[in-house]
């Protein structure tokens, strides 16, 4: 290494092509994540951009961008910054009146997988992280997401607006602060449309990195609607290990094609049950949510293990990645929403514009 030669713009970049992204799998150059670097007498300082606060791989980026910066002839001295920015998808989202960077749908074929416990731990984790997330509890005829987020009402109306209730970072708006506990929901499709549409339109969302979108179960109004009036980042596939939730799991994915909706991947819930020797039991059998997702050639996100603890949760309205973080199950949770949004903001990234470097010396 010649010291007295002189580091370049050009020569810096070269050396961070080498870097990847562990979660994106593509170098920081491509990705557009380097911002302000400046080159001084040998000391080169920039900042990496994080598409998602969500990302616990951040020590090793360091390490890997400061290595390889180091490498380059000229430079004496490197100092590496972190922001996050949730890159925008860019679909134009007219129902909100306020920035939604992106927002993604949790369906299963069936009733019983655990998709609403999924949507919830997946947007607290988001949030937890640093992200600015919503959570909307769109299964109009059985809304459980209050329940399992401790809120029992919202607060007043701002102007013409409603105020969604907030619980551990998250807005939430639901049916379930509309209507009297047990009261029945006998709606046809146009009022679950309107309802939908209300949800969206008449809220005070603000500005949400994420928007995470807790859908009945099934394929019928409410997904519909939707999807045609909402453009989606991507869906989220819940599914259990056995053939009957398999086959259910298949249509909701098929739904999302038809609609024109990315499928963001599969996640298998229940997988398996740890026991107190520490053997696996696997209550519905194996591997059923990789095969589904190898067939329909989407990504497999992960599995979730059974675990007391999440009803424990659920019921006492703390979700199981605060309940219980160092469980197996509440780990397994907040690695799947580090992976969606990973492929959240991959999708986003592939039409995202140039970001720009600002060079100095």
């Amino acid at each position: 290494m010649t010291l007295h030669s002189k580091a370049t713009e050009t020569d810096v970049l070269n050396a961070l092509r080498k870097v990847m992204d562990p979660e994106l799998h593509k170098d920081l150059v491509t990705l557009n994540m380097i911002r302000d670097l400046q080159i001084r007498d040998g000391r080169v300082s920039l900042t990496v951009m994080l598409t998602t606060p969500a990302c616990p791989l951040r020590d090793q980026l360091e390490e890997e961008t400061v290595r390889a910066v180091r490498s380059v002839p000229g430079v004496r001295e490197a100092k590496v910054n972190f922001d996050s920015s949730v890159p925008s998808d860019g679909k134009v989202r007219g129902l909100i009146s306020m920035p939604v960077r992106s927002a993604l749908a949790v369906a299963s074929g069936k009733g019983g997988v655990g998709k609403t416990t999924v949507a919830v731990n997946i947007a607290v984790s988001l949030a937890q992280a640093g992200a600015r997330v919503g959570l909307l509890d769109a299964d109009i005829y059985g809304p459980n997401v209050p329940v399992m987020m401790g809120l029992t009402s919202m607060p007043s109306p701002q102007g013409n607006k409603l105020t969604p209730a907030e619980a551990f970072g998250v807005k939430v708006m639901s049916i379930g602060f509309l209507v009297r506990p047990g009261q029945p929901l006998i709606w046809r499709g146009p009022m679950l449309h309107s309802a939908i549409r209300q949800f969206l339109a008449d809220v005070a969302w603000g500005e949400l990195d994420y928007l995470v979108v807790d859908l009945p179960p099934g394929t019928g109004d409410a997904q519909l609607s939707l999807c045609q009036s909402f453009p989606l980042t991507g869906g989220l596939i819940v599914t259990l290990p056995q053939q009957v939730s398999l086959d259910d799991a298949r249509r909701g994915l098929e739904m999302f094609r038809a609609l024109e909706v990315p499928i963001l991947g599969v996640v298998e819930n229940m997988s398996y049950l740890v026991l107190p020797d520490g053997k696996r039991m696997d209550v519905f059998g194996n591997g059923g949510g990789e095969r589904l997702a190898r067939e329909a050639e989407v990504p497999f996100l992960g599995e979730i293990p059974m675990d007391p603890a999440v009803r424990i949760g659920g019921d006492a309205g703390v979700p199981v990645v605060l309940s219980d973080p160092d469980s197996e199950v509440g780990k397994s949770l907040r690695e799947l929403a580090r992976r969606v949004a990973a492929q959240v903001s991959l999708a986003a990234l592939s039409e995202s514009p140039a970001i720009p470097i600002k060079t100095v010396g």
